[in-house]
């Protein structure tokens, strides 16, 4: 494998504003020199943490760690206080690199590093092994507190790579987006395939569709929230024509959305499927068909396949549901310190479970259904954990239940609804609550007080007719 990414990835003449990040433009020479200098500082942590914003800072700072060989922590700006302190703690990050801006945090215990962007070094360091990990990300904390994914730097270029195959992707794109820069979808595609790629990248800060429209890009990413409301103006959607590829992921996105994307804009939307233990392994490609309400075909490299409840092979018919199961170069190395939570999300040949459930038709195509589960939630292009949710409002003296659903919404795709049986306390009250432990894209949109929450015989709390 070459190096993850280097400062003359696809051999093009470098510019001076080759990255592009909220208005604040670098070439790639004085972003690996930044980076070098801050490799410098760093060099020997065990891991440090990133203060994730949608900044050329935590560009800066992310590269800074892939170049010394340190695994880099990034950590939702918004994030509240109870979620942050989990994520340093268990995390094991040494150092927090402070890109600077709004919103820094004050109630931090381990030693700040900020990012100088100005900076420069000529340092080199050898290429870490492969295997060796270059991300924790933390998951949405589905079922308790987040969990750390170990993701190596060989799964990342081997997801890079089969990406840039299947979409085309070379030197002579740009690539827009105005995605967060603590997931996958914003930080390792978004940032880290232009890099490898040598792609030019503009960030345009927040995922506007004036923003999307004034970039000049050839190449789009948004997840359905960001398409939803390009589709909504016309004129922005028109000034995509000029594209080569528009791409959605991080949730299902709506049919009538991407019948009317392909409208406006003459391009019928890549869809494409992943989480972050396995990074994408499912997309339409380029130069094929693309079907709304599908994801496609396997990346090279990756296989799927679909198990029964009782674990026995589902029909690829295009009708029969079954849990997607997937195995690969792009597969996370385990979740940190969890070897529990590792094993029983295998399989016991090695396939991982993803938790959602699909139908594979005789051609190959991939359609996600939806969770196995009930407790995942998917808004704004973001994966919101009930139970993290709910956990947050019992946390305050008033509430004695709480149960959290995703509600399908337009704009969203599902917004946080929350029941809950307290005393008082008002609804927009417990909101504010949880804005305040959690990420603000976390707070529930509609808190609803009630007198009781529907329990079956086990005491289980029935959220279909809560959906319902």
């Amino acid at each position: 494998m070459s190096a993850l990414v280097t400062p003359s990835a696809g051999g093009v003449p470098d510019r001076a504003d080759a990255v592009a990040v909220a208005g604040e433009s670098v070439s790639r020479e004085d972003l690996f020199g930044a980076a070098a200098a801050l490799a410098d500082k760093i060099a020997g942590s065990p891991a440090v943490a990133v203060r994730a914003t949608a900044s050329l800072g935590t560009v800066v700072a992310t590269l800074a760690g892939l170049t010394a060989g340190v695994p880099v922590v990034p950590v939702p700006p918004d994030s509240g206080p109870v979620e942050r302190t989990h994520i340093l703690g268990d995390s094991g990050a040494a150092l927090l690199l402070e890109p600077g801006g709004p919103g820094a945090w004050d109630d931090i215990t381990l030693p700040v590093v900020p990012v100088d962007t100005a900076a420069r070094a000529a340092s080199s360091y050898p290429e870490p092994a492969p295997d060796s990990t270059a991300f924790v990300l933390y998951t949405s904390g589905t079922t308790g507190a987040p969990k750390g994914v170990l993701l190596s730097r060989g799964a990342l270029a081997a997801d890079l790579d089969a990406l840039a195959d299947a979409w085309a992707w070379t030197p002579d794109d740009v690539l827009v987006h105005g995605l967060p820069l603590f997931h996958v979808h914003g930080l390792v595609l978004g940032v880290l395939g232009a890099l490898r790629t040598g792609a030019r990248l503009v960030h345009t800060g927040r995922p506007t569709p004036e923003a999307y429209a004034k970039a000049g890009g050839s190449l789009y990413f948004g997840v359905p929230t960001v398409w939803s409301r390009v589709a909504e103006d016309p004129a922005a959607a028109a000034a995509l024509a000029g594209a080569r590829l528009l791409v959605s992921g991080s949730a299902p996105l709506p049919v009538p959305v991407f019948d009317r994307l392909a409208a406006l804009t003459g391009h019928a939307p890549v869809e494409r499927y992943g989480m972050t233990e396995t990074l994408i392994t499912v997309s339409t490609r380029a130069d094929g068909e693309r079907r709304p309400g599908f994801v496609g075909l396997p990346l090279d490299g990756v296989e799927t396949r679909l198990a029964g409840e009782d674990g026995a092979a589902v029909p690829y018919d295009g009708e029969t549901v079954g849990e997607l199961q997937v195995r690969g170069a792009t597969l996370f190395a385990g979740y940190l310190d969890r070897p529990d939570a590792t094993a029983e999300a295998l399989t016991s040949d090695g396939w991982f479970r993803t938790g959602d459930v699909a139908t594979v038709g005789p051609d190959g195509w991939h359609r996600i259904v939806g969770r196995a589960s009930t407790d995942l939630i998917k808004s704004g292009g973001y994966r919101v954990g009930a139970g993290e949710v709910e956990g947050a409002l019992l946390a305050h003296d008033a509430v004695r239940e709480a149960a959290v659903v995703g509600v399908p919404h337009d704009d969203l795709g599902q917004e946080i609804v929350a029941f809950v049986v307290a005393d008082g306390v008002t609804g927009p009250e417990l909101a504010d609550f949880v804005a305040r432990s959690l990420s603000v894209h976390k707070r529930p949109r509609r808190v609803l007080l009630v007198d009781a929450l529907p329990r079956n015989a086990m005491g289980k709390v029935q959220k279909k007719q809560l959906r319902a």
